[in-house]
């Protein structure tokens, strides 16, 4: 409970003496390219290969005559949708992302830069924090967005390119019985995961005492509780919406 409370109030106090709007622009914009743009490559990868994999595993495990192949495409859309792309990415991201927060705070913390801007009327957790809370929220959906395109399309050349099922079963499949909500539910996902994912990054690089061994535990904490914030919360929207 004595975590939690620190952690709410640390939040509160990202809203209290802010700096200027165009300072926050800019911090946002350096905090978007490194946390969104710099992501893209793994996001990639990570999303083909599981839209390859999902397809390949669903077509060996769908082997009644009775199905007709069009359903392999129409499940990895689903579940791409739904829980890949969202969720999966969300653990991905907090191992890229959440570690990269919380080892530099830790290192601007036992370094004594956060200190210094303290000293100088700064308030740190709004001036450092607050911006790569913002710049998540704004690139993770767009991640989420990509992912399930490309695990999409990995799943189609995966499925064509073995004779798994053609082209057109693949894209009937596709487009069968699409529901839109789906889309806005994954959306409402990854607004939510972004901002845990930050959030408990920040929290825990903010609040690193030592020096080096503790910004390593503090970046190792991150991902832990990012993850297990991740999953909880998965469950929870997922109790909710559904």
């Amino acid at each position: 409970m004595a975590s939690l409370g620190r952690f709410i109030l640390f939040i509160g106090s990202m809203f209290v003496r802010r700096e200027s709007f165009l300072t926050y622009v800019r911090l946002t914009i350096d905090e978007c390219m490194k946390i969104g743009i710099n992501s893209i490559f793994i996001v990639s990868i990570v999303s083909i290969f599981i839209g390859a994999v999902t397809t390949l595993q669903t077509a060996y495990n769908l082997v009644s005559p009775f199905i007709p192949p069009y359903v392999i495409s129409l499940v990895v859309r689903d579940m791409t949708i739904l829980e890949l792309a969202p969720t999966v990415m969300a653990i991905v991201y907090a191992g890229k992302v959440g570690s990269n927060i919380a080892s530099e705070l830790g290192t601007m913390r036992i370094s004594e830069q956060i200190d210094a801007l303290e000293v100088m009327g700064i308030n740190s957790a709004s001036y450092l924090v607050l911006p790569k809370i913002i710049a998540s929220f704004f690139t993770y959906p767009m991640l989420v967005v990509l992912s399930a395109f490309l695990s999409i399309l990995g799943g189609y050349l995966a499925g064509t390119m073995t004779g798994t099922l053609t082209g057109y079963e693949y894209t009937y499949g596709i487009r069968s019985e699409f529901s839109e909500f789906s889309v806005t539910f994954a959306l409402i996902k990854s607004f939510t995961f972004a901002l845990v994912v930050a959030a408990i990054s920040a929290y825990k690089g903010y609040f690193t005492n030592g020096g080096a061994l503790e910004v390593g535990q503090a970046s190792t904490a991150a991902v832990t509780n990012s993850c297990i914030g991740i999953l909880t919360a998965d469950f929870l929207l997922t109790k909710l919406l559904l």
